[in-house]
């Protein structure tokens, strides 16, 4: 029994090694110097080091001006946003099963391991106030969330915001479970040396990253591990609709050089030219952009570009949580504050001041200079009177209250990530040679060299969408019409059965297709 026990020991610190290794990694050093027993605020968040570097030294100086105390950040950055939901769903159920959870969902302070999640989108914030049950130690159910109420004065908010509203999306949530702290964009970088090689032209929306031409040269993240590429491809179903849409993310996925598990990655290589376009988050194109350019060169001059494409523009709220169960819950509502205040949201927008294009910035409320020390960190403020008193410092001039969409959420988004593994990531030697023989099949049909009918069969096999076959045998088409019917069957494609066994069928069903289209070329020639 002993030797079994040392076994399991043994196997679980094994298992456990890289989360030690990436939680050490994730706590560095404090930038600024602060005195034993100063206040410390634990943040998870998914953020690069120039944002937490930035943050971290101006909300010691708004703490020193606003609570007369100094305070410090221990950042914990575990991966994504996937990444981080994962491991507070994990902290917060343990909790839950030892006893550190109320009857009335409270969890004891310390629980959650962190105090406040920073960054990601309103959609996965959102999904941590949603109810979760699980068997307490006295083996009945405990019911908690995994966020917490910020607890800020309707005028606080009407103060900061005005109407709660970007496009269709919320600047926060009505019960503040979440507060926006930033925007965010979703459009396309691209490097402008590798598309002039090519003989492509820069790219002005999403159906431009379905061009032939850029086969192999198409940067895209996995929506199964990278929540906002997610909001990104739920953008382009929500402008164009389910038979474009669909077909505008084959296109793109058949082009794709990689399925990446982060969204920092495509513009990185963007930049590097190892693609040519990707898909990315407005800060991380922008940053890259930025990163290429010598001191005091326009930003137009980088050899790398962002464009959010017209008409399709998705903003969403970047917000702060607290989280249930956190260690510091007044110093996290302060720190929200502080995220909310002029000199953290100009440190999003503005210049750094140690730049050249810096040293005119205005004077902040703390008689210092606004914006950013060290990094132009180029992402959006979340107030809309930010752009309206400052705009004109402002490295970006784009507004995005005037640009957001207004076109609705089709509530398809639970679809975007099991059915892109099943018609791409999980069949990608399938769905290029596929790719590769329609576009072939379409060069020899403009030269009349291929009947159009045997085209259009191709295509025809290329663009199907699978049957799906219910639990009580019916087989539907997944389409339009019948995707709640479907959607509720499989639990959202959760369900270990059904909805699994459903997804395994659709990812034959699309290599089956791909191998038909291949057989058809061939057929032809």
């Amino acid at each position: 029994m002993a030797q079994k026990v040392a076994i399991l020991a043994a196997l679980l610190l094994v298992l456990s090694l890289p989360f030690i290794v990436r939680a050490t990694s994730a706590s560095r050093a404090r930038g600024p110097s602060v005195p034993e027993g100063t206040p410390t605020l634990v943040v998870i968040t998914p953020h690069v080091e120039q944002i937490r570097d930035e943050f971290e030294r101006a909300f010691d100086r708004w703490h020193l001006r606003t609570r007369n105390s100094r305070a410090a950040i221990d950042w914990r950055i575990p991966g994504g946003t996937s990444d981080i939901i994962k491991q507070l769903e994990s902290t917060l159920e343990a909790a839950a099963r030892n006893g550190l959870i109320d009857e009335h969902g409270a969890a004891k302070p310390g629980a959650a391991g962190c105090d406040v999640f920073l960054g990601g989108g309103s959609y996965e914030h959102g999904g941590l106030k949603k109810p979760r049950t699980t068997i307490g130690p006295s083996g009945k159910p405990v019911s908690y969330r995994l966020s917490q109420p910020v607890g800020f004065t309707q005028k606080q908010l009407d103060d900061w915001f005005g109407p709660n509203k970007i496009g269709t999306q919320f600047l926060y949530d009505p019960e503040q479970y979440w507060i926006g702290t930033a925007l965010s964009g979703f459009g396309i970088v691209y490097n402008k040396d590798v598309l002039s090689r090519l003989g492509v032209p820069e790219p002005k929306t999403f159906d431009d990253l379905g061009d032939s031409r850029l086969f192999n040269l198409v940067a895209l993240a996995d929506g199964r591990q990278s929540g906002s590429v997610t909001t990104t491809y739920d953008s382009i179903l929500n402008k164009e609709g389910w038979d474009r849409g669909w077909r505008t993310l084959r296109e793109m996925s058949a082009n794709a050089r990689y399925f990446a598990s982060s969204s920092t990655k495509p513009p990185i290589d963007v930049s590097q030219g190892d693609a040519a376009a990707g898909l990315a988050i407005d800060f991380y194109g922008r940053s890259q952009a930025q990163c290429l350019l010598k001191p005091g060169q326009d930003p137009s001059e980088s050899r790398v570009g962002y464009i959010d494409p017209a008409g399709a523009v998705f903003i969403d709220a970047d917000p702060a949580t607290i989280l249930n169960g956190a260690a510091n819950p007044g110093l996290a509502k302060a720190f929200i504050e502080f995220c909310l205040s002029d000199e953290a949201q100009a440190l999003w927008q503005m210049p750094a001041t140690s730049h050249a294009s810096g040293r005119n910035n205005p004077i902040g409320p703390g008689g210092l200079p606004l914006g950013p020390e060290q990094y132009d960190l180029r992402r959006m403020p979340v107030r809309r009177d930010m752009y309206d008193k400052y705009g004109q410092y402002f490295i970006d001039k784009a507004n995005p209250f005037a640009i957001a969409s207004d076109v609705k959420s089709r509530n398809w988004r639970n679809l975007i990530a099991p059915l892109m593994a099943a018609f791409a990531i999980d069949v990608a030697p399938d769905l290029r040679s596929a790719w590769q023989t329609l576009n072939h099949a379409r060069a020899l049909a403009a030269e009349s060299r291929m009947p159009p009918d045997h085209l259009a069969a191709m295509e025809r096999e290329f663009y199907a969408m699978p049957p799906h076959t219910m639990r009580d045998g019916a087989i539907l088409e997944l389409n339009e019409a019948n995707f709640k019917a479907i959607e509720e069957d499989t639990g959202k494609w959760k369900d270990l059965d059904h909805g699994k066994r459903s997804l395994i069928a659709y990812t034959r069903f699309f290599r089956d297709q791909y191998r038909k289209v291949v057989q058809l070329g061939n057929s032809a020639n």
